[in-house]
């Protein structure tokens, strides 16, 4: 009876490291995808890709369970892609929560997908139920990936770390800048003080929303799609003391335009598009592009089905070129979204078909530059000074 118990509690075991071990990269697998066309670059556009400081705005590669030094062809980010890719910074958000059945239209936040990932990735027990320790968790693989890279790899938390680091890569030193970022304020747990917290930890930028209403503002996928609460007003004044720049990626309207009213620095709309070449309830109106415009900051265009319609590097510029009608060359940038469930056209190693389609459209070096990053360099080197 015993050999039995053994035996039984050995095949149990075996099983569950199977699961635990293979069932997230499955699931990743599935959703983290590209639809592997190849796109093809004139030797003009990888000359041109070449001199670039490219910067996207958004990746959700920390909530899976991968080794961003590990070369891999699964999801769309890692540090070898990234310098293949000539990405001088990427900015790394942590995912904490998602709903059940989670779409574009309207979510409560009454339920989790993340908690089962989370398990699932054998994370430490901490993080099981805490959304801010997940948070922490991110934080610290972060540095752990940085710890390991022997210079490769490097965490940007002030002004003066990302001045080092254009001036390095200018003269070509091989270093990729990565920033820390919220996907979602349900992180602070309702508590102001949770903010000090992350920024210690180094997150240098905060998404207020993300696929449902929180206790910091509406989401423009959320139930009741409300405002800025009292909390929320709170996060943003304080964010923008510590040199922690606001994201209203997911925002409401009513969210985005009361965030508006009070920021006193530019903000970012991290990853998304534009109705006007896709009209998706994930997209901003012209309206709020010039909302953005006035407030001085930018909105990073994704390269996703739901934020250009087709995940192509034509229909990325499109939105680009839209953004740059309505509200001026120094507004937009790279929001890709990569690893955050996505399908998209080409994965960080072959962004020079991006810039390829931007040439295409016409656009010069000059502008193809600030679009690729030097727009998105100049707001993080003014909203990272803490005041």
């Amino acid at each position: 009876m015993k050999k039995l118990l053994w035996a039984s509690a050995a095949v149990i075991g075996v099983g569950a490291i199977g699961f635990f071990g293979f069932a997230p990269g499955i699931v990743e697998r599935g959703m983290n995808r590209w639809t592997g066309a190849v796109w093809p670059v004139s030797a003009e556009a990888s000359a041109v890709h070449g001199r670039l400081t490219v910067i996207d705005l958004h990746a959700d590669t920390l909530m899976w369970q991968r080794d961003l030094l590990s070369e891999t062809e699964q999801g769309h980010v890692d540090l070898k892609r990234l310098e293949t890719g000539n990405v001088a910074l990427q900015v790394f958000s942590s995912v904490t929560k998602t709903p059940r059945g989670q779409n574009y239209e309207a979510n409560g936040g009454d339920t989790d997908n993340i908690t089962p990932l989370v398990i699932g990735q054998m994370q430490p027990t901490r993080t099981w139920f805490s959304l801010l320790e997940r948070s922490l968790w991110h934080a610290q693989k972060l540095q752990d990936a940085e710890d390991r890279a022997q210079g490769l790899l490097r965490i940007i938390r002030t002004p003066g770390d990302l001045e080092k680091l254009l001036a390095d890569r200018a003269a070509k030193v091989p270093v990729t800048g990565a920033l820390l970022s919220t996907e979602g304020a349900q992180n602070l747990e309702g508590d102001i003080a949770n903010l000090g917290t992350l920024h210690e930890a180094g997150f240098r930028m905060i998404g207020l929303v993300h696929f449902f209403d929180n206790d910091v503002g509406g989401s423009m996928h959320g139930l009741k799609k409300g405002g800025l609460t009292a909390l929320g007003a709170q996060v943003v004044r304080e964010s923008e003391a510590r040199g922690m720049i606001i994201d209203l990626a997911h925002s409401s309207a009513a969210t985005y335009a009361d965030v508006m009213r009070i920021a006193t620095r530019p903000v970012v709309v991290s990853h998304g598009g534009v109705k006007a070449t896709c009209n998706t309830p994930r997209n901003l109106t012209d309206d709020q592009l010039r909302l953005l415009k006035a407030n001085g900051g930018m909105i990073g265009i994704g390269y996703w089905d739901a934020a250009v319609c087709e995940p192509t590097p034509q229909a990325t510029a499109r939105a680009i070129l839209h953004v740059i009608k309505v509200a001026g060359i120094d507004h937009v940038g790279l929001g890709s979204d990569y690893d955050g469930g996505t399908t998209v056209g080409f994965d960080t190693a072959h962004l020079d078909a991006l810039t390829q389609a931007l040439l295409a459209a016409g656009l010069s070096e000059a502008d193809i530059a600030k679009v690729m990053g030097g727009n998105a360099a100049r707001l993080l080197a003014a909203g990272l000074a803490p005041r």
